[in-house]
C-alpha cells in the first residue's frame, strides 16, 4: 500500500495565482476504507541563528518563529472506500484565496539561516486500528507576472580594478613588489532567469596566475529584537579561466544562477536576502598547494579578490 503525488507541472514552478493542480495516486492490493482525504498547503519563512553568526546572546534565540505565508487544508474526498489496484484522485487549488490575511508569497529560497518553503501534503486517515497514508511534496512559488518589470532589463555594469594596491588583507611579497593588474566589467543587477555576465583582462602580472574564479555569495539578515544577525555564506564557485592566462586577452564572464540557492533581492521588516559576487585570482604558489582544502572565499597570501554588491529581480 503506498500513496504519491504527482503535479501537473514537471518543474513544480507555480506563481500565487495559479491553481496547484496534480493527482493522488494510491496503490493498493486490496479495498480499503478511510475517514477522508484530505490535502494541506503550507508554506512559510523558517529563520534561525547559529552562535557562530551571531554571537553569545543573539544564539540563545536558536529558532525563531516561522513567519506562514499559506496555511489551507481542503478535503478532496470524504469517508468511504479506495478499490484495490491504482486509484488516481485529480485536485486542483488556488494558491492565493481573496480575504486570505497572510504574509506575502516570497519566492522559494534555501539558504543558510533562511529558507521559504512551500509544501502539499496529502493525508489518508484511517482509524486507530489501521496506519494513516501520508506524503508531502515540495513545490517552487515564483512572483505573479504582475508583479514583475514589464520588460527584460539590460543588465548594469560596473567596472572594477584588481592590483596589489586595491588588497585589503597580506599578499606573497613576490606579489607585492612585482604586481599585477586586472581589469573589467560585470553585472552589477541582473535577471534571475539569466546569468552574470561581464569580461575581464589580465593586463600584468609578475607571478603566473594559477586560476580565475567567479564567488557567489548570498546575505542573510535577521532581525533579533533591536539588533540585526547577518551571515554571508558562498552559493558556488565558477571557474572562468584555467592557468597563466595570455595577457591583454579578453575573458568572458558568463555564470548561471543556480534556481532554489537564489531569489529576488529581498528586504522585508523582519529579515532581508541579498547577495554579492567576487571576482578571485589565485597566483601559482608553492604555499597554495599546503592548503588546498581552504575556503578559497577567504583573503589568503596567494589570492587577490574584488566583491561587489548584486541585485537580483525577476522579470517577464
Amino acid at each position: 500500500m503506498s500513496i504519491d503525488l504527482k503535479l501537473s507541472r514537471f518543474n513544480r514552478i507555480y506563481r500565487p495565482s495559479d491553481a496547484l493542480e496534480g493527482k493522488i495516486i494510491i496503490k493498493t492490493q486490496s479495498s480499503i476504507s478511510h475517514y477522508g482525504i484530505r490535502l494541506t498547503l503550507k508554506g512559510s519563512v523558517n529563520m534561525q541563528v547559529r552562535g557562530g553568526s551571531a554571537g553569545v546572546v543573539e544564539s540563545l534565540y536558536g529558532v525563531i518563529k516561522p513567519i506562514p505565508i499559506l496555511n489551507r487544508t481542503i478535503e478532496v474526498k470524504p469517508s468511504g472506500k479506495i478499490a484495490s489496484g491504482t486509484t488516481e484522485i485529480p485536485f486542483s487549488v488556488t494558491l492565493r484565496q481573496q480575504g486570505e490575511n497572510l504574509e506575502k508569497f516570497y519566492e522559494t529560497f534555501h539558504g543558510a539561516n533562511i529558507s521559504i518553503q512551500y509544501l502539499v501534503t496529502v493525508d489518508v486517515t484511517r482509524g486507530y486500528l489501521h496506519k494513516s497514508l501520508s506524503t508531502t511534496m515540495e513545490f517552487i512559488v515564483e512572483s505573479d507576472k504582475a508583479d514583475l518589470l514589464q520588460r527584460p532589463i539590460p543588465p548594469e555594469m560596473v567596472i572594477f580594478y584588481i592590483t596589489q594596491d586595491t588588497q585589503r588583507h597580506s599578499l606573497l611579497p613576490e606579489l607585492k613588489s612585482g604586481g599585477f593588474r586586472v581589469m573589467g566589467k560585470i553585472s552589477s543587477q541582473c535577471s534571475l532567469a539569466g546569468p552574470i555576465s561581464g569580461e575581464l583582462t589580465v593586463e600584468t602580472s609578475a607571478v603566473p596566475i594559477h586560476s580565475i574564479d567567479i564567488q557567489l555569495f548570498r546575505v542573510e539578515s535577521i532581525l533579533l529584537g533591536e539588533k540585526i544577525a547577518t551571515e554571508t555564506s558562498l552559493i558556488q564557485t565558477t571557474q572562468i579561466a584555467d592557468g597563466d592566462v595570455c595577457h591583454n586577452l579578453t575573458i568572458p564572464i558568463y555564470v548561471i544562477l543556480p534556481r532554489l540557492l537564489t531569489c529576488p533581492t529581498t528586504f522585508a521588516g523582519p529579515f532581508s536576502i541579498e547577495f554579492k559576487v567576487a571576482i578571485v585570482i589565485s597566483f601559482q604558489s608553492e604555499l597554495s598547494q599546503l592548503h588546498k582544502k581552504t575556503d578559497s572565499g577567504t583573503p589568503k597570501l596567494w589570492l587577490a579578490m574584488e566583491t561587489l554588491p548584486l541585485e537580483l529581480v525577476r522579470t517577464k
